[in-house]
């Protein structure tokens, strides 16, 4: 098939490297704009823009493709560039901008391309469950134990389509965001070229989702990094676990916001200490008391150093029984 890949970050990299070499024919790739990264501010290109730039795939930026937006002129020229590519389908992967009513319409089904498969997401949950921004994050952070990827035919809606494929994944007690995306990440790219290829071969097929166990899955905002102590200790853990590695759990002690980058949970009782307060430190773990349980931290991060063991830490900042976890950063 012939495809336009609309994607910005490595998530959306590796299935764009999946489809390129599966024998998929890449027309057109749409990515987000140069931003400014690294410790120069220099602009610097998108995982996905690297690549094709680097297969002598033909990119299209745009700022926005809203026809009656801030950017008309970009807009135009992406549909130009949408229509010059001739292509079966839009494959959508964490592309960062909302596709508005004009691409679904134009990338339709029509009598001088009457076999389209018009937009495709891949989207890092089972769906209905997690609709929306962040759902590898939300999954960990709720405790579930079982995640996955669909493959959905893209409407109007957020994450509303119907669903063309689904595979699920285990979450383990010890996977992170960071850990989870990549396993998202590589089955969200075998996923999609098995669609393509079901759509060459025209046994694909869609089921609509249910409204029945519907959840979203908000944007992570940075306030959220801050832990509240007044929680049970796996809730607590899950949060660390789901916050790595953005935008980090934190909490504040000595004058100083720490990140917290790993850390399980013990159902044994804190005692009478209050919840944020150290109970014991091991050269292993901190244990802090959070609500009839002991959350265990056991790798953390200064302002502007490195992540570091609970004994590295303990080297260049002094923590004792007794001290206590501020609830908020600020």
């Amino acid at each position: 098939m012939r495809v336009i890949f609309a994607g910005t970050p490595e998530f959306a990299r590796i299935a764009l490297e999946r489809i390129q070499t599966s024998g998929h024919t890449i027309a057109l790739v749409l990515s987000q704009p140069d931003r400014p990264a690294g410790r120069g501010l220099k602009l610097q290109a998108s995982a996905v823009k690297q690549f094709a730039l680097a297969h002598g795939i033909a990119v299209c930026q745009p700022r926005s493709l809203r026809l009656d937006g801030k950017y008309p002129e970009e807009a135009t020229q992406a549909r130009e560039a949408i229509a010059a590519a001739h292509a079966d389908v839009m494959v959508v992967a964490a592309y960062g901008l909302l596709l508005p009513q004009w691409v679904l319409d134009d990338m339709s089904p029509s009598p001088a391309h009457p076999g389209r498969l018009g937009c495709i997401n891949i989207h890092g949950s089972l769906l209905p469950r997690w609709r929306g921004a962040a759902p590898i994050h939300r999954a960990i952070e709720a405790g579930d134990t079982h995640t996955g990827v669909t493959i959905m035919q893209m409407d109007i809606g957020l994450d509303t389509g119907d669903m063309l494929l689904t595979e699920s994944l285990p979450i383990t007690e010890q996977a992170t965001t960071a850990t989870l995306h990549d396993a998202v990440a590589h089955l969200g790219a075998d996923l999609v070229v098995r669609a393509l290829d079901m759509a060459t071969d025209r046994t694909l097929s869609a089921v609509k989702q249910s409204e029945v166990g519907v959840t979203y899955a908000h944007k992570i905002e940075k306030q959220e990094a801050a832990i509240q102590w007044e929680q049970d200790a796996s809730a607590i853990a899950r949060r660390v676990r789901a916050f790595n590695p953005f935008p980090g759990a934190s909490a504040h002690i000595r004058g100083e916001t720490i990140k917290l980058w790993h850390a399980y949970a013990d159902a044994a009782s804190p005692g009478a200490a209050l919840p944020g307060t150290i109970v014991a430190i091991a050269p292993s773990s901190i244990a802090v008391a959070a609500i009839n349980s002991i959350v265990h931290i056991t790798e953390l991060q200064r302002p502007g150093g490195k992540r570091l063991t609970v004994a590295e830490f303990l080297r260049g900042f002094e923590l004792q029984v007794g001290m206590r976890f501020d609830s908020s950063s600020s």
